[in-house]
């Protein structure tokens, strides 16, 4: 082979369409991918099955010329969406209300006296109505659509009060 050869080569090697080089990107990205799915559901075939969901939502619609870190973020973003609907569907509730009641999170430790009665101080002071939603919500652990059935209201309204709640909550409980 003659010199001149060995550099067109050489050349076509490098000069890999920006798409083939963003999907090589992605597929040396999905054993990570494939890591994070499985420490999420525990179950090894799941794991494989919603791998293969992201690949075949992520890899089509990877940017031309985009860098490495932008398409990692991209598949670990699918794989969050994937595993939204997979939790949603195997537990029957919206993802909305999944990711409600992954917010919460359950105290490791019991509140302390200044803190309960800080609260309790705090709670005296807001309307009966804001008052209520924070107690069913945050003392009580309710979600929001069984403190909607509680309080006789939608969803969305209560959504609005527990906001306005909290925020004039915050506006009587400034730190010192």
């Amino acid at each position: 082979m003659t010199p001149e050869e060995q550099a067109g080569q050489q050349a076509e090697v490098v000069e890999l369409p920006a798409a083939t080089r963003a999907t090589d990107i992605a597929l040396d990205e999905l054993e990570l991918v494939y890591a994070f799915i499985y420490a999420r559901v525990g179950n090894r075939a799941d794991a494989e099955d919603l791998t293969q969901q992201v690949a075949l939502k992520a890899i089509p619609r990877l940017r031309q010329g985009a860098p490495a870190s932008a398409i990692r973020g991209y598949l670990f973003a699918t794989a969050r969406s994937v595993l939204g609907g997979f939790w949603s569907t195997r537990l029957g509730l919206s993802e909305a209300e999944l990711r409600e009641d992954l917010a919460l999170a359950v105290p490791s430790s019991p509140p302390s006296k200044e803190g309960v009665e800080t609260v309790q101080q705090v709670l005296a002071q807001l309307s009966d109505n804001y008052r209520r939603v924070l107690e069913l919500r945050f003392l009580h652990g309710y979600s929001l659509k069984e403190v909607a059935a509680e309080m006789q209201s939608t969803v969305g309204a209560i959504k609005v009060m527990q906001l306005r709640a909290l925020r004039a909550a915050a506006k009587l409980r400034m730190p010192e």
